[in-house]
């Protein structure tokens, strides 16, 4: 399968830890009325990480995105995020939400129909990575939190973004997190399964994305997903590292109304 190669908005105060958004009328583009597309933010995100998705899919359908900030494990993430929801859901998450995605495909085969995985891995935790998550835990329970986004940053977006409105974007959504929430997602990242055996598995409509100069996780990873998940779409979105949904969100709405396509 050849990967598709893609190619911001201007910055409005937006802050959300769950955000539901009703369908209106008015919408062109064929989607599914009754579907519920699920949005998981990854680690130290919120809401703003999806902003421009909400943006352009809530106008036609309802759009949750779940709040994955208060729990310690997978697990119950994935039971959190689809507590209350009923009917087909098509899934979309980013890194530690793409790990929750995953989860709850496994949890609920039947009621995923579409699931879309940005700049994440199937893959358990490496010990390397591991004492890397430690590292930072101990960084933060000494009370040097705010230490912590700086020295990731350069790992989340693109080299010329690090300068730029869209970093400090991110420093805030962090701040918004806070420091208990990384904890617990920490540890619960840390303590994920190996989802690689369940991949052949997976019946949903499968898009899985990465950003090209993604370092946290590379394309490699998103390709090794691709290749095993039965009929699963690869794009990758040209210069972006870890966060397209923000990077190059015109680009991301572009595949994933493709995905959210019948």
């Amino acid at each position: 399968m050849r990967p598709y190669r893609a190619g911001i908005k201007d910055f409005r105060s937006f802050v959300a830890s769950i955000w539901t958004i009703a369908p209106a009328r008015g919408y062109s583009q064929p989607m599914d009325q009754n579907e519920t597309l699920l949005l998981l933010p990854g680690l130290l995100c919120d809401g703003r990480l999806w902003r421009d998705q909400i943006e352009t899919f809530g106008a036609s359908r309802r759009v949750v995105v779940a709040c994955l900030t208060g729990h310690d494990s997978i697990a119950a993430m994935a039971e959190a995020a689809l507590a209350g929801l009923d009917g087909p859901l098509a899934v979309a998450g980013l890194s530690m939400g793409g790990y929750v995605a995953l989860e709850i495909a496994r949890r609920a085969p039947g009621q995923v129909k579409r699931l879309a995985l940005f700049d994440t891995s199937a893959r358990p935790d490496t010990p390397e990575q591991t004492e890397r998550r430690r590292g930072l835990i101990a960084l933060s329970q000494s009370g040097q939190f705010r230490g912590v986004t700086p020295r990731l940053l350069p790992m989340l977006v693109h080299p010329s973004r690090l300068d730029g409105p869209l970093a400090a974007e991110v420093m805030a959504m962090a701040e918004r997190v806070g420091r208990d929430a990384f904890l617990r997602q920490q540890t619960a990242i840390m303590g994920r399964v190996d989802s690689r055996p369940d991949l052949a598995a997976i019946r949903a409509k499968t898009l899985v994305a990465v950003g090209e100069d993604d370092l946290l996780t590379p394309p490699h990873l998103a390709e090794e997903m691709a290749a095993a998940i039965p009929g699963a779409g690869l794009v990758r979105f040209a210069g972006s590292g870890h966060l397209p949904s923000m990077e190059v969100p015109e680009a991301v709405n572009t595949a994933m109304a493709a995905w959210l396509a019948d």
